[in-house]
């Protein structure tokens, strides 16, 4: 089982560079300070990849957060110069009829990745966890069920060689207002926006509560939780943590130091 670690540097470019040429005036990153630095990480993930392949390795990344934290834009970005044909972004829709007969991991597992290839879950079996206990999908027994099978789950996963992180992206109430407008105004991302996302900010509190209970009692294999306010420091930091994590060949230990204390916490189990 991959044993992850969190190390924490202020020898990040975002921290060392005066402010000005590094943040706007609302405080998060420039878009061009943003890509330079993203390009020297997407250089690492191909070299991740390569690694993959070659020695067919298996990586699944689950993303979960409230509706609108970036767990989809992070996905794509970390996408962008990816081998198209050994890297997967799965995105289940609600489940079908047959499939609410099944055993509820088992849609998720057929998605799992085969040696190298690199698999990203845009949810994952943790809607269990957060909304459908919010909105009723599920009831009280499965959702104590869900618990009591998901640290095996996951530690069979593990066990079996399968390097798998958990990412969650957290967000203000007032962040998460304020991108439901935004994509109420913008036509090209109208298709983002549904009848929950208005439902999820009303309950914001219950979310964070349940958010809460995961990261105590699912992290066998550890969460690791980013500020996602601003969706640019989350994206450089996931990068960071995720090949900090990975001892892949012909890594630049120059460029991979750790991540930014005030952006990312590693939840471990206590028990």
């Amino acid at each position: 089982m991959l044993k992850q670690k969190i190390r924490y540097t202020k020898h990040l470019p975002e921290l060392l560079l005066p402010p000005k040429k590094v943040f706007k005036k609302n405080g998060k990153l420039k878009r061009k300070f943003y890509e330079e630095h993203m390009l020297e990480l997407h250089l690492e993930l191909v070299k991740l990849q390569k690694w993959l392949i070659e020695n067919k390795k298996r990586l699944l990344c689950i993303f979960e957060g409230i509706d609108t934290a970036g767990k989809s834009s992070t996905i794509k970005e970390l996408n962008s110069y990816l081998n198209p044909r050994k890297t997967w972004t799965i995105a289940l829709p609600k489940p079908s009829d047959v499939e609410l007969t099944q055993w509820y991991f088992q849609r998720h597992l057929k998605h799992l990745p085969n040696g190298e290839e690199w698999v990203f879950f845009d949810r994952s079996w943790y809607n269990r966890a957060g909304v459908e206990k919010v909105f009723g999908f599920c009831t009280k027994e499965q959702f104590e069920l869900f618990y009591h099978q998901v640290n095996d789950v996951e530690r069979m996963l593990a066990e079996d060689g399968i390097m798998l992180f958990k990412f969650y992206y957290s967000i203000s109430k007032k962040t998460q207002a304020k991108r439901i407008k935004e994509r109420k105004k913008n036509p090209l991302k109208s298709w983002k926006l549904s009848k929950l996302d208005y439902e999820s900010l009303k309950n914001y509190d219950k979310f964070i509560k349940l958010r809460d209970k995961m990261f105590q009692d699912a992290a066998l294999v550890p969460w690791a939780e980013f500020d996602a306010n601003d969706k640019k420091r989350a994206r450089l930091n996931t990068a960071r943590f995720l090949l900090d994590n990975i001892d892949y060949e012909e890594k630049n230990k120059d460029l991979i130091l750790g991540v930014d204390k005030s952006i990312v916490k590693l939840h471990k189990s206590q028990k």
